[in-house]
């Protein structure tokens, strides 16, 4: 008989609804953690229908079967930190808050997910209020895109000083660090995102802006790689450091798959840490 070592990698949770189209959502999560080398768990809240093309249909998990996932997660696994995603209404929103206040895991990187890239509206006006009363003072980081950060904060965002008074009034909600996603200003060559830390500190981060639509996840795969780093022992810095350059080997080395608004290349950035 061989002996073996065995490995424990640090455990990680997402709390978000299905993508069957496999390039946002859980699916994308996963796809994500499991390239940072840790392991990913799941609470499903919603199971989507959808493609590239867009959602043809949602069905919510109802309250028990969120609050079960909750449970069985707590009893028998180590998760070191969870990150948010699409949180269907202010019903879900209530039951992840109160589970999350109940079990211990971890820091909590709350990915907002309420206005898509192209406007449309994802979350009632009650659910958003739920996100930003009852869910926002839970969280470690939140990252929300442009829209989502104008929404939340009750102001129009054009330029980065705005980015700035908009993530002050972020934090005066409870949320500890913000990471407020520039790629929705097209105006400049490059997509520059703005991070407020909790200690009032600041960073920006920058890559080339690229012509493509294979885009699709991009919020739930950036915050994905920012748990998983997290979850290692990684300083937020350095957190959000590897997710900006996790982003830009995806959209840099796109895939085409399906007709529409294409997924990410979600190995891109293994095969750059490999020629480094």
């Amino acid at each position: 008989m061989i002996s073996m070592d065995t490995k424990k990698p640090a455990q990680v949770l997402t709390i978000a609804g299905t993508d069957s189209g496999g390039g946002a959502g859980i699916q994308a999560d996963l796809k994500t953690m499991q390239e940072r080398q840790v392991f990913g768990t799941c609470v499903v809240v919603a199971v989507t229908a959808q493609n590239t093309l867009g959602v043809t249909d949602v069905a919510v998990m109802p309250r028990h079967i969120i609050d079960h996932q909750f449970a069985a997660l707590a009893e028998d696994l180590d998760i070191k930190a969870a990150k948010t995603g699409m949180l269907a209404n202010s019903a879900v929103v209530d039951a992840v808050v109160e589970n999350y206040q109940k079990y211990d895991f971890g820091p909590l990187v709350v990915d907002p997910v309420m206005i898509a890239k192209g406007g449309a509206k994802l979350l009632s006006d009650e659910a958003i209020e739920a996100v930003r009363t009852r869910l926002l003072p839970l969280a470690y980081l939140i990252t929300p895109n442009l829209p989502e950060a104008e929404k939340l904060a009750g102001m129009p965002i054009k330029n980065n000083a705005d980015a700035k008074v908009a993530a002050a009034r972020l934090q005066e909600l409870g949320a500890q660090n913000v990471l407020i996603k520039g790629g929705h200003f097209s105006d400049s060559a490059e997509s520059r995102d703005y991070v407020l830390f909790a200690d009032g500190s600041e960073l920006e981060l920058a890559s080339p802006r690229y012509e493509t639509n294979n885009t699709h996840g991009t919020g739930d795969t950036i915050s994905s790689v920012i748990v998983s780093e997290i979850a290692k022992g990684k300083s937020l810095k350095q957190a959000l450091q590897i997710g900006k350059a996790f982003i830009n080997a995806a959209i840099s080395d796109g895939i085409q798959v399906g007709h529409g608004h294409g997924p990410l290349n979600h190995w891109a950035y293994r095969e750059v840490e490999n020629e480094i």
